[in-house]
């Protein structure tokens, strides 16, 4: 790749994700790519990973319908106004109008919570944890972009039923450390932020969400929790038994990751070669390239294949043995993003070495027999480096200005991430919109530090401010 990253993100993006093999957007429905092999076994063993810390956790995985009755759909108000304008329907079965239209979910409460309402009928069958891996449809008005915003979206989606708003509170903060320990294995720094009141997640009590920033500086939402309180029980009728024989309505929770993980690992990690993969990710996690001359194939792969074979029982192991040259293997591997690769000739394989270089370019020479025992130590170098890096940007795009002009100009030049005040009056919310000088991402959790508004100067809290996606 010849496109600078830093310099011109959405045409680096938008061609590493086709040249690297992640996505085709050239199906012909707007906002549903076709994930391509290399892109669905990254987003495969993304959502592994995440399915092990949820399944740890006691969560249990299953599989909804993906259509939702109208009926059923709208009996939380405030939740089907939250999604009136992209909702996606089904009118018809064959030439017949259906009599209650369906809905292609958009996502799963109103599916599954008639559905907690036959399983929780007393405290005993508390709390309920489940999650799906599948994908929910938003007629989506806005420019679509590959990962990032689209009609059809692959993700993971949990959710959850507890006795007490208190019990609720907790799994919340238990998704938040799930979610912490997902990006931190795919070295991707964040902010964990609650929404303010008017954008939180529709029918919900409260709402937080983990943003990180990419390349161009805008903010990339990265996954959000939300608390729903009763609201969706007394809809759905979703109500248990106490020991006293009492009947109370549950408190839940939901929370989600979407394929917006995979987008974030590549506009992170990226560079002008193509993606880096983290080595759990990764569909390859090690390529071995054996670096023949015409007269020594046969002696090559004789020394080469068994180190290979053996590796491979541990990891996810490719042998190129292609006709293309070294250098195009190299090029090949590093646009995929292959986290190591392993690469020997003749004369290194004469002395029982070969040469260990993972996607960062470092590179070392290793006995084979070390080998073996060499690898998680370059894994670890590998992460390390990946984190520092993307820290180090992440760093950088954190800012604060006191002022509406200091806070265009931050926009204007690097974006980032902005801290100023906000009294909480809508009506200075509705200022800022105006003046488009970012979005209110909300309070970053944690920190209470109190600030003069930055538009009317009363009394008010630090929020974080932005361009996102």
């Amino acid at each position: 790749m010849e496109i600078s990253k830093v310099g011109n993100f959405s045409e680096w993006y938008q061609t590493v994700l086709f040249d690297a093999g992640i996505v085709d957007q050239r199906y012909p429905v707007k906002g549903m790519p076709v994930y391509m092999p290399w892109g669905f076994q990254s987003l495969d063993h993304m959502f592994a990973l995440l399915e092990t810390l949820l399944n740890e956790t006691g969560h249990q995985k299953m599989l909804f319908p993906v259509a939702i009755p109208e009926s059923v759909f709208s009996k939380e108000t405030e939740h089907i106004k939250g999604f009136e304008d992209e909702v996606l329907w089904i009118t018809h079965g064959g030439l017949t109008p259906l009599e209650d239209r369906l809905v292609l979910r958009p996502t799963s409460e109103t599916a599954m919570y008639p559905m907690f309402a036959l399983w929780a009928r007393s405290h005993a069958d508390l709390p309920i944890k489940i999650y799906q891996t599948t994908s929910v449809y938003r007629h989506e008005t806005k420019a679509t972009r590959l990962l990032i915003r689209g009609r059809e979206v692959y993700w993971n989606e949990a959710h959850t039923s507890h006795a007490t708003f208190e019990e609720a509170a907790e799994n919340v903060e238990e998704a938040i450390r799930i979610y912490s320990e997902f990006y931190r294995q795919l070295c991707i720094p964040f902010l964990v932020i609650q929404r303010p009141e008017f954008d939180k997640f529709a029918g919900a009590e409260y709402t937080f969400a983990l943003d990180t920033v990419v390349p161009d500086g805008r903010t990339l939402q990265i996954g959000t929790a939300h608390n729903l309180g009763e609201n969706f029980a007394k809809a759905y009728d979703v109500k248990y038994s106490t020991d006293s024989g009492e009947s109370k309505y549950a408190c839940q929770t939901s929370y989600g990751i979407s394929m917006r993980g995979l987008a974030a690992m590549i506009a992170v990690h990226g560079d002008e070669k193509g993606i880096k993969l983290p080595f759990q990710i990764s569909p390859v996690q090690i390529i071995f390239v054996p670096i023949y001359s015409k007269e020594n194939v046969t002696e090559v792969d004789a020394k080469l294949k068994p180190v290979f074979e053996s590796l491979k029982k541990t990891y996810r192991c490719k042998y190129d043995d292609s006709n293309k040259r070294p250098g195009d293997k190299y090029y090949f591997w590093e646009l995929k993003g292959v986290p190591l690769r392993v690469e020997a000739g003749m004369r290194d394989l004469s002395e029982g070495k070969v040469t260990l270089v993972d996607r960062n370019g470092s590179k070392k020479v290793i006995a084979i027999d070390a080998l073996s025992k060499e690898i998680p130590a370059a894994v670890e170098a590998y992460h390390k480096k990946l984190y520092e890096d993307a820290k180090t940007f992440f760093e950088k795009a954190q800012f604060s200005a006191k002022t509406i002009k200091e806070l265009r100009e931050r926009m204007d030049e690097t974006r980032g991430m902005v801290r100023v005040g906000w009294c909480g009056n809508m009506a200075c919310a509705e200022e800022l919109d105006k003046l488009d000088v970012g979005k209110i991402l909300g309070y970053e959790k944690g920190n209470d530090k109190e600030r003069e508004c930055v538009v009317c100067s009363k009394k008010g809290k630090e929020i974080v401010m932005s361009k996102s996606y």
